[in-house]
């Protein structure tokens, strides 16, 4: 199954963005891919000098035109859809970092609203967003069961261990990694970690340019990089096999093998 993945740098303009977006969408398509992955904040860049209030009503809600348009370029190109947009919440100044699935049909077959927000290393994104309270459940697809993550949720395992246990064969992270030391190696690793640990395929396209720093990758599940983007934006392909995540579940069976008679929570 063949898959693509955008990595960009998104400008302050959603109009711009959109129009961009539209663009690999058809790209991928013509290059027969089965889904399209793209960035976090891929509806646009949004810098330390917008408030809290500008963010909130630049945002727009599942049904809205951002959402909207994609899903039915998802629909006229017969591919499916992941990324993320900024959703408006009833939460006063703040909005959601919500994920979403379309299907080929153009149909939102699945979100997921950020629950760690990156208030570390100088940032703090619940100044300007609220997080999400539960974890969405894996949804079917042509590529196999997508667990939905963001950038930032990457850091906790239990996260992806949970989506892993509920019967997630491939991990899909839109992402704005923010440059900084060690950060690069911090991706790599954290990536690396979640598809070994898990044993199943990460795709984690990244936003390039302004504060972040590329290196969009896809994992498989023993831990090999197949595709790292570096620092060039643009799209990139690349062919996933759901046989891959079987054999390595048999042969390195760890979520067969965990002790959760003994742990069955992380109380000690």
């Amino acid at each position: 199954m063949k898959i693509a993945v955008v990595q960009f740098k998104a400008s302050t303009k959603k109009e711009d963005n959109l129009k961009k977006i539209i663009s690999y969408i058809s790209k991928a398509a013509s290059k027969n891919a089965t889904l399209c992955a793209f960035p976090e904040f891929m509806m646009f860049y949004t810098n330390s000098t917008q408030t809290p209030k500008q963010l909130a009503n630049l945002a727009e809600t599942i049904n809205g035109n951002f959402i909207t348009t994609i899903a039915d370029v998802a629909k006229e190109k017969q591919i499916q859809i992941v990324g993320s947009f900024y959703e408006k919440s009833r939460k006063k100044d703040r909005v959601y970092d919500t994920s979403f699935v379309i299907d080929k049909s153009g149909k939102i077959i699945s979100t997921y609203r950020k629950i760690h927000l990156y208030d570390a290393l100088g940032f703090k994104e619940s100044d300007k967003m609220t997080s999400g309270s539960k974890i969405s459940k894996p949804v079917d697809t042509s590529i196999g069961k997508i667990g939905m993550l963001i950038c930032y949720d990457l850091r906790f395992p239990e996260m992806s261990r949970s989506l892993a246990v509920a019967g997630a064969e491939v991990l899909i992270a839109p992402s704005a990694w923010v440059k900084g030391n060690m950060k690069e190696e911090h991706w790599i690793t954290i990536n690396k970690a979640r598809a070994i640990e898990n044993g199943c395929y990460v795709i984690a396209p990244d936003q390039v340019g302004n504060i972040y720093c590329g290196r969009s990758l896809v994992v498989d599940p023993y831990g090999k990089i197949l595709l790292d983007m570096k620092k060039r934006q643009g799209i990139s392909f690349m062919n996933i096999d759901l046989n891959n995540v079987k054999q390595t579940r048999k042969v390195l069976p760890l979520l067969k093998n965990r002790r959760t008679d003994i742990y069955p929570t992380l109380k000690i």
